[in-house]
């Protein structure tokens, strides 16, 4: 019975061991990214948003406009949460192309809600969670770094409605 109990007290002590934080994650600012869009809606588990030109990226190593084609597909969770899964392409200012592909997550609220529908800018500040984890492809040399990290986004600004509808997003590189 002792070296059952020892053998237990071992594997628990492993166990809280092997649970114990031992890294810490960095970010580092990449870009902001500005995405125009329009939604249609499929049915009510699916809406697929277009993501109309005119829109863009700006930040420190990195600056071009975002070109067609390009979509986000948004799927209700029995929660109410959004699953979001998006794929577009970056055009930089020096002409490299880029293609960009994030998922997400997105939690809203009454109150987020009734401030689209009445045409408010909604902001990061009053929206529960809007977070993407987004990945980079491209053969440009220049921008080859990208194929190399994984970044994360946060929703700053969303607006929705029949004459303008977008989204806006920082995008942090994860270290």
């Amino acid at each position: 019975m002792k070296k059952i109990f020892l053998a237990f007290a071992f594997l628990c002590g492993v166990s809280s061991i092997a649970a114990a934080q031992s890294t810490q994650i960095t970010t580092e600012y990449l870009m902001t990214m500005y995405v125009p869009t329009e939604r249609k809606a499929v049915d009510p588990s699916l809406t697929i948003v277009n993501i109309l030109p005119g829109g863009w990226v700006q930040g420190p190593r990195i600056s071009g406009k975002i070109v067609p084609p390009g979509g986000d597909w948004l799927r209700t969770m029995p929660s109410g949460a959004l699953r979001q899964e998006a794929k577009l392409s970056i055009e930089t200012d020096d002409g490299a192309l880029i293609y960009l592909s994030y998922t997400g997550v997105v939690v809203g609220s009454k109150e987020v809600g009734e401030a689209l529908g009445k045409g408010e800018i909604v902001t990061d500040k009053n929206f529960p969670y809007f977070i993407t984890a987004a990945q980079f492809q491209t053969s440009a040399e220049k921008y080859n770094w990208l194929n190399q990290v994984q970044t994360v986004g946060k929703m700053i600004e969303l607006k929705r409605t029949a004459a303008e509808a977008y989204v806006k997003y920082d995008i942090f590189i994860v270290r």
